[in-house]
């Protein structure tokens, strides 16, 4: 049976500070903006380490019951059924926290005993406490740009994690990737990547999030399949970062020019 291998291009000391983080039993922390590849480094390393990998994408509305499991009614009875983090702890997984910071406050709380010398989860529902399986990880990502106040993580809980940035490739690697991802021309991916260089330097525009190498990517998948190349660009990269119309045809002439 053929094994798809997640892509991944390192950028620096990534993969071995993972490596020893996992070795040495301590949970990592990835920290960037959107679209930098953090989920797909962690799926990269679990391939690596050839471990299972639980993915959970945080919101507001993520709860510790969310996480820990919860009571459901079967048939005639009442039955406990695991969440995914006690699942991870139990079964010696990787567990990935996406966007951290979006969850409530009692998913902070929640892991804390997981994160220190106990490696332990406790569960309040059953009056259970679950020691980690010698090859469970925690793992867990926030996008520092543009949370702010109460989606801030705590020093506190920072400090739990070894932590790694993540940042838009260099244009060399980014055009590599893109190739690499989608197999288009390797002169428009040098195109796509110059517009997002371009795109992430114009500040004045004062953008919630500037363009990912995701982006780039989605608009070099299309090109490749055949969509026109400048409306690839308006709708996998400027339609997606913008509402403001006067914002949207401002980047769409700017684009046009470069592809």
């Amino acid at each position: 049976m053929l094994v798809n291998i997640p892509y991944y291009h390192a950028v620096g000391k990534e993969k071995e500070v993972f490596e020893h983080a996992y070795k040495n039993k301590i949970p990592f922390l990835l920290k960037g903006p959107t679209g930098t590849g953090k989920s797909r480094f962690v799926e990269y390393m679990a391939h690596h380490l050839d471990k299972k990998i639980i993915t959970i994408s945080c919101h507001e509305e993520t709860s510790s019951t969310d996480l820990i499991g919860r009571f459901i009614i079967k048939g005639a009875e009442t039955v406990w059924l695991d969440g995914p983090l006690t699942t991870a702890v139990k079964e010696g997984a990787i567990i990935y926290l996406d966007e951290i910071a979006e969850a409530r406050p009692d998913v902070i709380v929640a892991i804390h005993s997981l994160t220190d010398h106990r490696r332990e989860l406790f569960i309040d529902k059953l009056g259970e406490t679950v020691k980690a399986h010698d090859d469970f990880m925690l793992v867990a990502s926030f996008n520092p740009g543009y949370q702010r106040g109460f989606k801030e993580l705590k020093p506190s809980t920072r400090q739990r994690f070894i932590a790694v940035s993540f940042e838009y490739p260099e244009t060399k690697i980014e055009i590599e990737i893109l190739v690499k991802e989608t197999s288009v021309d390797p002169d428009v991916a040098k195109k796509l990547v110059a517009i997002g260089n371009k795109i992430r330097n114009l500040t004045e525009l004062g953008l919630t999030e500037t363009v990912s190498t995701r982006l780039l990517v989605d608009a070099a998948k299309i090109i490749h399949s055949g969509l026109p190349k400048r409306l690839s660009v308006h709708v996998a990269i400027v339609e997606p970062l913008t509402d403001d119309v006067q914002t949207v045809e401002a980047l769409k002439d700017l684009c046009d020019l470069m592809i």
